[in-house]
């Protein structure tokens, strides 16, 4: 089906960026290959033009590498660089949450209820669309801890973490049971930051996204990852 671009500025740029993105993610466009401006328009349904941007704003994020009169090379992550990624978040993260205990007003409480609450009632009967609707949400959820935390920067830099590809991918292929334990870790981490109990909020957090990366392992085979170099 052909998206339609007229009158909708740069979203066409916006739908082929995050087409060719799950394409990457979900191993459609395999570490490796060649990725041309003619296949991504083909397979995304708009022009060159906006693919030709996103495949940009995919080499920002150091999913693909540009080459000249060639096109686009499909990087891919290693299992090293995953592990890297986690131990990031857990350190951030962690501190985000600590900071949440300590500065969270009951706005912020009230947010991150809602969103658990949400997450809850969805889960239960959740297809695939519904699961990339909870892992939405689950990223609103670590977003709203990082506003908590009154901690400007730290908002800023954390949604170019988040909204890694295979951060959003992952959630696809967790388990229900670990779906359903990663939750009652937010529960969990909500009445740490309720109760203003840094220390505690903190390590829950790191303990989270341990559960997170250790989940992940399972299913790398699903990913596009490149071999480790020896």
């Amino acid at each position: 089906m052909h998206y339609d671009e007229a009158g909708m500025g740069g979203s066409a740029t916006e739908h082929a960026y995050n087409v060719l993105r799950r394409g990457i993610s979900d191993g459609t466009f395999m570490a490796g290959s060649w990725l041309r401006e003619e296949d991504g328009a083909t397979f995304s349904g708009v022009s060159r033009t906006p693919v030709r941007e996103a495949l940009h704003r995919l080499q920002a994020e150091g999913l693909v590498q540009l080459k000249r009169h060639r096109g686009a090379l499909v990087v891919g992550w290693t299992a090293e660089d995953l592990d890297n990624l986690y131990e990031l978040r857990a350190n951030l993260e962690g501190y985000g949450a600590g900071r949440a205990a300590r500065n969270r007003t009951t706005e912020h409480l009230e947010r991150l209820q809602k969103l658990c609450a949400e997450m809850d009632e969805i889960l239960p009967t959740a297809g695939e669309d519904e699961l990339q609707q909870l892992g939405t949400l689950c990223i609103d959820f670590h977003t709203e801890v990082h506003r908590a935390s009154g901690n400007r920067q730290l908002v800023a830099l954390i949604p170019s973490i988040l909204t890694s590809p295979f951060v959003s991918e992952a959630f696809r292929h967790h388990t229900h049971l670990e779906i359903e334990r990663s939750f009652n870790h937010h529960r969990e981490l909500v009445d740490a930051i309720e109760a203003g109990d840094s220390e505690w909020a903190e390590t829950l957090m790191r303990a989270h996204l341990r559960h997170g990366r250790h989940s992940l392992r399972r299913m790398e085979r699903h990913l596009p990852l490149t071999p480790s170099a020896e």
